[in-house]
Formats: structure tokens, C-alpha cells, sequence
């Protein structure tokens, strides 16, 4: 290349014309090589199916299954295990896939393994990524056999849906299975927290928090109906003075054997027979009733009409009975007699009203002791609270586990049952693998193409090389740029016959050394290209 000199696409053209045979021996050593290899390279055919990805046909709302894993992600799982050296190896003695290179090659199982990964591709739509799950995918394999792509083909998509099938139906009986025994674990825990509360209960029966109100009014029951017959007693003491003081104003004879009247601190009277005993009694109870009662209850209301009526009989029985004192003894065996009847009646009266005594003792002694008793448990209501309030806690807590529990069982039981009867999510293949009529590799048009392309690329490469470190005058107008001087004539080259023969034989021999070296480099291109082609293919798998 001479320095300074500007070329025109004229000087390109006469460039390229005179080293035509540098541009066009590599061009034809490159794209005879190309073809040749693209001939014997084998023929691959692919074949590929495509699976329908079905939705749960019950609604979620009804059974809510137990497979809660994202569809890509189980994909990915399934993909790993189908694809596992286990499941190839022994789809590839089935097939009897590779023999070239397990027999004549010698690969071991490891290796033809990995090659087989390469062969089968799965492909999920872009669409169904962005969408967050796919709703269909497709397998392919590829093999120098059409039938064997398509057979091979059909058992992966047959392995994928058997996959699919046996996983989701693991997954539902482990988790079946795990609420079972958590379940259990959860009803026993219960059981032994309410035989705790029952034991609590027994313990502290009738001192119960949720007693004390209820205590408390039998409480004020038992201490009104004490204070009633307090109340009664000291009615009954005061009409027995009365009587005794009657009896002794009789005549003389009629008050003998009389009994002594009752100390002051006798018991607490019971239920009497006379209208005014059983009266004070009526009262008291209705005391009773209107503590524990509403005014307009039915029992209320028939207290008071039997107070009504007894109130009548006592007035009755008041105007039967003298209130004056007999102020002269009877002089005739009439009214001797009179006085002893008279007498007669004041003793049994007497009589009843010792009898009440004794009964009103009684039951004075036994309302002590109800009060006694019922105080006791009212005081010991706060004291448990506490105790109850833990108890109750942990078995609320225990409770609502249990039944959280209870749901999530029956719900995975039914999820359980929607898998084994295989109405739940499912793979389905729409488009079975077909017998591949046409190899999709290798493309020999574009190999040969790329073979063009290269054949020419290196000879002008080549071209501009030579050109690059050629630095001879070609004609007059490179002595006038280069050296800036003129040229007063041009002399062609003469030469002889033998001369021009060695110049042939130098040109040949030039052609040739750069045809052997094109050649040498193309190959050398080649093998990297497919070396490099086949770890981008690893790569990418």
C-alpha cells in the first residue's frame, strides 16, 4: 500500500479483477467444504405434544384442594423428576435410544444421559409466564429416527400427565393424613382439658362463680324465711302468755296438769295447724317469693289469695275465742262443765303452740346452717374465679384449635376424594406427537449460504492483506502522488517465454499455499463454530 495514495472505486474494482483467483479459490474450497459437510450431516427430526392444563372442574368454593403450590413450580418439579438419570436411563434401554454412541462410541451412561436432556425440550407459552401460570405446554424430542422422536414423545407427555396425577394425589393423602394426626392429637388434648373442667366443676359444686348470683339469692330466701319465723315464734310466745294467763283466771280444778309455758329462747317455730300459725307461715313465704319473683308471677299471685283466705279463718277463730277473764267460778254443773271445755281448748291450743316450737327449733337450726353453708360458697366464688378463668382459657384455646382442625380435615378429605376420582386439576393432551414427514436440522441452505458468505469474506480479507503490504507502482499516477515528480515515459515489462512460465508457476504455487491455508483456517472455523454451538445448546437445555 503506497503511502498518501487515495483509492477510488475504480482502483477497488481493478484491485478485486486483478486477484480474482485470491477471492475466488477460497470462496469455492469454502462452499465445496460447506456442502459436503452439510451432506453428511445426519437428519433430525423433532417431534412434539402438546397438554392441556384443566382448571378444577368443582369450584374452589365448594372443595378447596389441598395442592396449593404454583402450577410453574410444580411444572419445574415434574420436569426435574421426568428428566432424572432414573426415569432417561430407562426410557433409553426401552427404546434402545444412542446405540452409536453407547456401542461404537462408547459414551458412558452419564454422558448419553445428558445428551438426551438436550434432545427433549419443554416450552411454555410466554403469554401463560405473564399471565402468572401456564394454561398449556408442549414436549418435543428430536432423534436421526422419526419414529422413535414420536414414540419417545408420546411417553414423556404420557409420564408428565402420570406425574401430575400420582403427585397431586400424594400430596393430598400426606396432607389428609397430617390433619388426621393433628386432628387426634387436638381431640385428646380436648378431652383431657374438659375431664380437667368436669373434675374442677365436681370439686366446686354450687361454689361456681356463675353460682354466686343464684347463691346469694337463695341466700336472702333462707334469711327472710329465718327472720319470719322469728317473727312467727315471737307471736306464738306472746298468745301462749295469753293463754296461760287464761287458764289461770278459770275456776279452781280446771287448770291441773298444765304443762309449763316455753322459755323465752325456745327454737324457731315450724308449721302450725291454727289459722293464725299457718298464716304467719303463708306470709313468710310470700316474703319469700316476692324476694326471688316478680309481683305479676303466678306464684305470687296464689300466695297472696291463700294469705287472703287464711287471714279470714284466723279472724274467725279470734271471734270464737273469749277475750275477757272469767271473773266468777261457775256455780252450776253447766258451766262447770263449760270451764272445763273451756279449759280443754286452751290446753290443746297450748299443746299446738309447744308443738310449733319444737318444729320452728328445727327449722330455725337448719336455716342456720343452709345461711352458713350458702355464705361459705358465696365467699368462695371470687377465689375461683381466677382458677376457672385460667381453665376456660386454655380450653377455649383448645376448643376452637380443635374445631379449626375438625374443618381443615373434612376439607382435605374431600379434596382427597375429588383426586382419587381424578376430577380435581389435570393434564390432558390435546395435539398427540405425529410422525415427523420432514427434518427440521440441519438447515444445509443456510449452511451453505453461511458458507458463501465466509468463502467471500476470506478472500477479500485475503485481497486486502496483499494489497496491504504491496507497496509497488502500478502505473504513472502513483509515481506522480507518491513521489511528486513527472513521468516522462512508461515502459512496459518485457519478458521472455521462460520468464513468464516460472511467473505462472510462482502465481500457482502463491494460489494454491493461500487455498491450502483458507481451507485450514475454514476448518479449523467450522469445528469451533459446532464445538461452540454444542456447549450453547448444553447451555440453554
Amino acid at each position: 500500500m503506497l503511502p498518501g495514495k487515495t483509492y477510488t472505486p475504480d482502483d477497488y474494482l481493478r484491485i478485486i479483477w486483478r486477484k480474482r483467483w485470491f477471492i475466488a479459490i477460497p470462496t469455492v474450497m469454502i462452499v465445496s467444504m460447506t456442502a459436503v459437510y452439510s451432506m453428511f450431516l445426519p437428519d433430525r427430526y423433532r417431534a412434539s405434544t402438546t397438554i392441556l392444563i384443566i382448571p378444577q372442574r368443582v369450584p374452589e368454593s365448594f372443595v378447596r384442594p389441598t395442592v396449593n403450590a404454583g402450577l410453574s413450580e410444580r411444572l419445574n418439579i415434574m420436569s426435574q423428576t421426568i428428566l432424572s438419570r432414573t426415569r432417561l436411563e430407562r426410557i433409553i434401554q426401552e427404546f434402545n435410544l444412542y446405540q452409536r454412541e453407547r456401542l461404537q462410541e462408547q459414551m458412558i451412561m452419564e454422558d448419553v444421559v445428558e445428551r438426551m436432556r438436550r434432545d427433549i425440550n419443554l416450552n411454555v407459552p410466554r403469554t401463560a409466564r405473564r399471565r402468572g401460570g401456564p394454561e398449556n405446554f408442549s414436549v418435543s424430542y428430536q432423534s436421526t429416527e422419526p419414529r422413535t422422536a414420536m414414540r419417545v414423545t408420546e411417553r414423556l407427555a404420557s409420564l408428565f400427565v402420570q406425574e401430575n396425577t400420582q403427585d397431586r394425589e400424594l400430596l393430598a393423602t400426606q396432607t389428609d393424613q397430617f390433619l388426621s394426626g393433628q386432628l387426634e392429637d387436638a381431640r385428646r388434648r380436648l378431652t383431657e382439658k374438659e375431664r380437667s373442667l368436669q373434675e374442677f366443676r365436681e370439686k366446686n359444686r354450687g361454689k361456681l362463680p356463675d353460682q354466686v348470683q343464684s347463691n346469694l339469692s337463695l341466700l336472702q330466701g333462707e334469711q327472710s324465711r329465718l327472720l319470719s319465723i322469728t317473727e312467727s315464734n315471737n307471736r306464738d310466745r306472746d298468745r301462749y302468755a295469753a293463754l296461760d294467763k287464761m287458764l289461770a283466771e278459770l275456776p279452781a280444778g280446771s287448770a291441773s296438769a298444765l304443762p309449763p309455758p316455753p322459755r323465752r329462747n325456745g327454737g324457731a317455730p315450724g308449721v302450725g295447724t291454727s289459722a293464725a300459725a299457718q298464716l304467719d307461715v303463708a306470709r313468710a313465704e310470700l316474703r319469700a317469693l316476692e324476694l326471688r319473683l316478680k309481683p305479676e308471677h303466678p306464684d305470687v299471685g296464689r300466695a297472696k289469695r291463700v294469705i287472703a283466705e287464711l287471714e279470714a279463718k284466723a279472724e274467725a277463730e279470734a271471734l270464737q275465742q273469749p277475750l275477757s277473764t272469767v271473773t266468777s267460778a261457775p256455780t252450776s254443773p253447766a258451766g262447770e262443765r263449760a270451764a272445763l271445755q273451756r279449759a280443754d281448748q286452751i290446753r290443746g291450743e297450748m299443746q299446738e303452740i309447744r308443738q310449733r316450737f319444737e318444729i320452728q327449733k328445727r327449722e330455725s337450726v337448719r336455716l342456720q346452717e343452709s345461711i352458713a353453708n350458702l355464705t361459705v360458697r358465696v365467699e368462695a366464688g371470687p377465689g375461683l374465679q381466677a382458677e376457672l378463668t385460667d381453665l376456660m382459657r386454655d380450653y377455649s384455646t383448645i376448643k376452637e384449635s380443635y374445631e379449626s382442625m375438625l374443618r381443615k380435615s373434612e376439607d382435605s378429605k374431600l379434596a382427597l376424594q375429588l383426586e382419587r376420582r381424578q376430577i380435581g386439576e389435570q393434564f390432558r393432551v390435546i395435539d398427540g406427537a405425529r410422525l415427523p414427514e420432514r427434518p427440521f436440522s440441519p438447515d444445509r441452505l443456510r449452511i451453505n449460504l453461511f458458507g458463501i458468505f465466509g468463502g467471500v469474506a476470506l478472500g477479500l480479507a485475503l485481497v486486502a492483506f496483499l494489497e496491504y503490504r504491496d507497496t509497488s507502482f502500478k502505473s504513472d499516477e502513483d509515481i506522480m502522488t507518491t513521489l511528486a515528480l513527472p513521468v516522462l515515459a512508461v515502459i512496459p515489462l518485457m519478458t521472455n517465454a521462460g520468464e513468464r512460465r516460472a511467473q505462472r508457476r510462482r502465481r500457482y504455487v502463491l494460489a494454491a499455499s493461500a487455498s491450502l491455508a483458507c481451507m485450514l483456517l475454514a476448518a479449523a472455523v467450522m469445528v469451533l463454530f459446532m464445538k461452540y454451538r454444542v456447549a450453547v445448546g448444553s447451555f440453554l437445555q
